[in-house]
């Protein structure tokens, strides 16, 4: 099964518990401090499209690319609801970020929520920073997080249950890893319970997500493969250096 297939359908609930709004200001920060300019983001792996309309409301347009119908799909609507003022700066396109090539220039390219971790090969890596300096302006900046190796490795991931609900339907999601230390990959295997409270029937599946940990040295190589050099990299969230204890790191390059 596709990461992200019948997944999409419970992604906003899955994770309405994180602070979007804290994470936009923040990419807003490093914009400004790195490139205080920019006035155009193009965002790989847009999924649901809420870090879009969180920026296009601080001024910036944007462009969301997601290989999820289903994603977009929920994109679109929320771009629906917005004031139009708003709505006007946001555009969304079904893409593969290893090979999109839109025909357009960024101020900015920006890829979070470790979908650079879902390039789980090496060839996958350099395709999707090749789109993103493909998309960039001279001088533009490429802000992305990533799972980092050394704390993957240190703190291992171990299984892990969530269960949320709204006024429809009730979810349990299992998370159970298997790590690949040979391959710097950690296969995440989804099992969902969702129980529709209205009818009392409970649908089950599976998923598994591929992900792939990073680390300093090889992201220094992809980025100069591809024309770009980083200029930061720090914990995401936090202006503190990258460490044993840093499951999520946030480069930028140019």
């Amino acid at each position: 099964m596709t990461a992200f297939g019948n997944y999409a359908r419970y992604y906003d609930l899955l994770y309405r518990d994180k602070d979007y709004e804290a994470e936009a200001n923040y990419i807003h920060g490093l914009i400004q401090k790195y490139a205080p300019a920019s006035r155009t983001i193009l965002d790989l792996g847009c999924g649901t499209g809420r870090h879009d309309a969180l920026l296009a409301q601080k001024g910036y347009t944007l462009h969301g690319v997601d290989v999820s119908e289903s994603m977009l799909a929920e994109a679109e609507a929320r771009r629906a609801d917005l004031p139009r003022e708003i709505a006007e700066n946001l555009a969304f396109s079904f893409g593969d970020v290893r090979e999109i090539r839109l025909g357009e220039i960024f101020d900015v390219v920006i890829s979070l929520f470790h979908v650079l971790s879902y390039q789980v090969t090496n060839e996958d890596l350099d395709k999707t920073f090749a789109t993103a300096r493909a998309h960039l302006k001279p001088g533009g900046l490429f802000i992305f997080d990533c799972w980092y190796g050394p704390a993957v490795l240190t703190e291992r991931p171990e299984v892990r249950i969530k269960e949320l609900e709204d006024d429809k339907i009730y979810v349990t999601r299992k998370a159970v890893p298997t790590l690949y230390p040979n391959e710097n990959r950690v296969d995440v295997d989804y099992h969902l319970f969702i129980l529709d409270k209205d009818i009392q029937v409970t649908e089950e599946f599976r998923e598994v997500h591929r992900m792939r940990y990073l680390f300093t040295p090889e992201v220094k190589r992809l980025s100069e493969n591809n024309g770009m050099e980083i200029i930061f990299s720090c914990e995401w969230m936090a202006d503190r250096e990258p460490g044993f204890d840093t499951w999520s790191v946030c480069f930028g390059a140019r």
